[in-house]
């Protein structure tokens, strides 16, 4: 069975191609004229619709068991003229891989915190088929085990579903080079760690990271799966066209969603720009997530987002405590927060089902580096020669006082939130600089979500269900449930007791395909950044 999405995107690459009209370039991307678009989603809308009701291993969704074992099948590490051309691509040894989708694999023994109770029970056994999980709980004795691939499991090891990441971005500031996506070393960090799931929040690379995530469904490139975000919408995108129409904003969303967008991210957008895309967003059933301001100079508040029908906040809440007469970042650093109009805004939040992806611990590593921000591991040594070098030539690291004000307001309003029924979803937000890199930096949102003061069953769910039902996929993802994809992460050590062994990550399985988390963060080692004269 074809691959819907792919057969769309074919159709939009032809349908350009030959039509007279010529595509314009809005903010810098190429965008079909209005009269191609309209051919394309009138072939085509129905099919994009389906394709994208839920999730699966190719991000098109439904498109069937033959685009499930595209997306999962064993990465093939061998060039041949099918295979798109990706010069950096990292050869993952053999030895990385421990079962294949087309494996019948059962995991035995360890403990399991499945995402739905709160709580972790002794695994007796998970059976995955095809890459789904076919049995959770499964009782295996007296059971012929001989046509499965059993993986055992200490007792000090604990399942967790896949960890998803809704801020997690994929470029890097590294070597005096300019901001940019790194489209072969950062995929693996983030699946060496956990993270099964991803979306950009942001693409400044927006046709690298979608041929990226193509590599990956096909098997080409080792990586999680890619929720594509396409490029910023607003004056965060280098180019963006502050005059744009209401037409034009839907020609670009149809644009985007034809070529692969499963949401978009808003940053520094007006509000006359910020409806539209949320509406026409929705009309492909896509999500809209945000970083927004106060309102001051023809910015938008949350408050304003959430009534336009925005599905997630970046960052801050908004609302009234933010005045409209002054920048977000000049009244949250001296924010309240006990101020009793806090308790309106998370409100709205709650009764419009809201999401806040609070990225706190982003804005704690711009501070003082305190409680939170230890090294588990040698972060360093992915970065290329080149890249240590510079790093040894920079002076000292300078803190940013404004944003540590920051960061000590969000560790209150965020419990605030928490407690009166709100939902967090993890968001890592770190594009390195070469203090921290993404994958790893997403644990430490996650821990930090603890020092809040929130359990660490919840702060695990934020990482987890929360993620997979803020991207309209949770039917498939985000819990260890029969029927859902087999993406999990086996990690040493008792979460619930102490929150941080999460970065402690010793196999990891996205639609049945596992790997040795070791072995993965093995084959990059100084392979992040620029090499010599690149």
């Amino acid at each position: 069975m074809a691959d819907p999405a792919l057969t769309l995107s074919v159709l939009a690459n032809d349908e350009l191609a030959n039509s007279k009209h010529k595509p314009r370039l809005i903010g810098g991307f190429r965008v079909p004229t209005l009269i191609a678009g309209a051919v394309l989603l009138a072939c085509g809308l129905s099919l994009c619709l389906l394709s994208n009701a839920e999730a699966q291993p190719t991000n098109s969704e439904e498109s069937g068991q033959d685009a499930q074992r595209g997306s999962t099948s064993r990465p093939r590490q061998n060039t041949n003229s099918q295979q798109p051309p990706n010069p950096g691509k990292i050869d993952v040894p053999p030895e990385a891989i421990l079962a294949t989708t087309s494996d019948k694999t059962i995991i035995r023994g360890g403990w399991l915190f499945d995402g739905v109770s709160d709580s972790v029970v002794r695994n007796t056994g998970i059976v995955i088929l095809n890459g789904s999980l076919f049995e959770v709980g499964a009782e295996l004795a007296g059971r012929n085990l001989t046509e499965y691939k059993v993986i055992d499991l200490n007792d000090d090891d604990y399942i967790l579903p896949g960890l998803f990441d809704l801020h997690a971005h994929y470029n890097v500031t590294l070597a005096g080079r300019p901001r940019q996506d790194e489209l072969n070393v950062m995929p693996i960090l983030y699946l060496a760690n956990g993270w099964t799931s991803t979306f950009p929040a942001g693409e400044y690379d927006p046709d690298g990271m979608m041929a990226m995530r193509k590599r990956i469904d096909r098997g080409y490139q080792v990586g999680p799966r890619v929720y594509n975000s396409g490029p910023y919408f607003g004056s965060a995108r280098r180019g963006w066209n502050r005059n744009l129409t209401k037409e034009e904003i839907y020609e670009e969303v149809d644009y985007w969603v034809l070529n692969g967008a499963r949401g978009f991210k808003a940053k520094g957008i007006a509000p006359q720009h910020l409806e539209p895309l949320i509406e026409r967003a929705h009309w492909h059933g896509r999500t809209v997530t945000a970083h927004l301001d106060s309102g001051f100079r023809n910015s938008v508040n949350p408050r304003d987002a959430i009534l336009m029908g925005i599905d997630r906040v970046e960052h801050f809440l908004g609302g009234d405590v933010l005045p409209d007469t002054q920048s977000a970042y000049r009244t949250l650093q001296n924010l309240d927060p006990n101020d009793p109009r806090l308790d309106e805004i998370i409100q709205l939040y709650i009764d419009h089902g809201v999401y806040f992806d609070a990225t706190i611990a982003a804005y704690g590593s711009l501070g003082e580096l305190g409680e939170g921000f230890e090294y588990w591991a040698d972060e360093q040594k992915y970065f290329t020669p080149e890249v240590k070098q510079w790093l040894a030539e920079q002076g000292p690291r300078r803190s940013a006082e404004m944003y540590y004000k920051i960061y000590l307001v969000k560790k209150q309003t965020i419990k605030r939130f928490f407690d009166a029924g709100g939902k967090i979803t993890i968001g890592s937000d770190h594009p390195s600089t070469g203090t921290f890199i993404s994958g790893f930096f997403g644990h430490r949102e996650i821990a930090h979500l603890v020092m809040c003061g929130i359990p660490p069953a919840a702060a695990l769910k934020s990482a987890t269900v929360h993620g997979s039902n803020a991207m309209n996929v949770g039917q498939k993802l985000g819990t260890i449930e029969p029927g859902k994809f087999a993406d999990l992460c086996i990690v040493h050590g008792n979460p619930l007791e102490d929150i941080h062994n999460t970065h402690n990550v010793r196999l990891v399985m996205k639609a049945g395909e596992l790997y040795d988390s070791a072995v993965l963060l093995k084959s990059v080692e100084g392979k992040l950044g620029p090499r010599g004269e690149e």
